[in-house]
């Protein structure tokens, strides 16, 4: 197998379902002829090389901890030093460059509302430059893991709030599920002995966590501009109040749109709805969004087309991180390294 092939095997068909058994790289090896050292040993290039960027957790809208998406309109000149500001913070795990005036998009994430809010008031005190705050009102459709063959996602359909909220008891758990597996034999062992838990029952937790809907899903999470998904645009619309649910809702049924949600307007920024598209390149992007637009009747409701330029920071959000002081550090972990393009 070439190694091509073998990555879109080891990445691809794992963004779900990943195997919640003690062995999990050897149930993947099993799958495609490898030893379980030939799995980690392929899994460990990809990390480094950047396309994987964790296996773990993707937590469903509503599960727990807090999350925010900000802006800010930096002076251009200024761009590079604020936008290090920005990504210095713990709280922030995704930091962009985008096509407007509104330029510097960032996800604040925190255990809870207030320690977001604590972490913006720093941003602005460090900068001496507003932020606009832009909390999500309602998901209609999130989820980045579709068929990496493909030039952009096929999939559809509608993305809801967890059904069951985490209690404090579990995000210690969560928190590491955040972080990801360690690229180890029996990688969920390292989870039982941080938390004091047989092994059996850390599995089965992250079982009733996907039938209950906690969990978006379990699995690898990569990094789409590593593999070829060089071009993304975040499309806003300004939609009456009473039209902005099934607009949404119609965007989340159009393959191509990854996300799409409902978010508070806030200062000048006039705009409520929200879809993402990723591709390989911007002209099929820009057909996509055109075909979704039309598919939503929004043509004729203002809107703009954000483009992402430079990506600052990507790493995996940390909602639940305060939960892991006590528990030593086992992570798949991905450094958010230097400035380059956005995915």
């Amino acid at each position: 197998m070439q190694h091509k092939d073998l990555d879109h095997a080891l990445l691809n068909p794992w963004q779900r379902d990943f195997p919640l058994q003690r062995e999990p790289f050897a149930v993947i090896g099993q799958c495609l002829g490898l030893d379980v050292a030939q799995v980690l040993e392929h899994y460990t290039r990809l990390q480094r090389q950047g396309s994987l960027s964790r296996i773990g957790a993707v937590f469903a809208p509503g599960a727990g901890g807090a999350s925010l998406l900000a802006a800010m309109a930096v002076p251009p000149d200024r761009l590079n030093a604020v936008a290090a500001v920005v990504s210095s913070h713990p709280g922030v795990n995704h930091n962009y460059e985008r096509e407007h005036t509104t330029n510097l998009w960032f996800v604040a994430t925190g255990r809870d509302a207030a320690q977001v809010e604590q972490l913006l008031r720093s941003i602005e005190a460090e900068t001496d430059l507003p932020v606009l705050r832009l909390p999500m009102l309602r998901p209609y459709r999130i989820d980045t893991g579709f068929d990496l063959r493909a030039s952009q996602s096929r999939a559809s359909g509608a993305t809801h709030w967890a059904q069951t909220p985490l209690q404090a008891h579990d995000k210690p758990l969560a928190a590491l599920a955040e972080q990801g597996l360690a690229l180890v034999d029996r990688p969920y062992d390292l989870w039982a002995e941080q938390l004091g838990q047989g092994v059996d029952d850390v599995l089965a937790q992250l079982q009733r966590w996907l039938q209950q809907k906690t969990l978006s899903r379990f699995g690898v999470v990569v990094r789409h501009h590593e593999l070829g998904y060089t071009a993304n645009a975040m499309t806003v619309f300004d939609v009456p109040e009473s039209e902005v649910d099934a607009c949404g809702e119609a965007l989340a049924q159009m393959p191509g749109v990854t996300l799409a949600y409902q978010r508070a307007r806030a200062g000048d920024w006039p705009y409520n709805l929200y879809c993402m598209v990723h591709g390989r390149d911007r002209d099929s992007v820009r057909a996509t969004v055109a075909q979704a637009v039309a598919h939503a009747g929004l043509a004729h409701r203002p809107h703009a087309m954000l483009f992402s330029l430079r990506r600052f920071k990507q790493t995996g959000a940390r909602r639940f991180a305060a939960h892991t002081t006590h528990l030593a550090a086992h992570s798949c972990h991905t450094p958010a390294g230097a400035p380059h393009a956005h995915p």
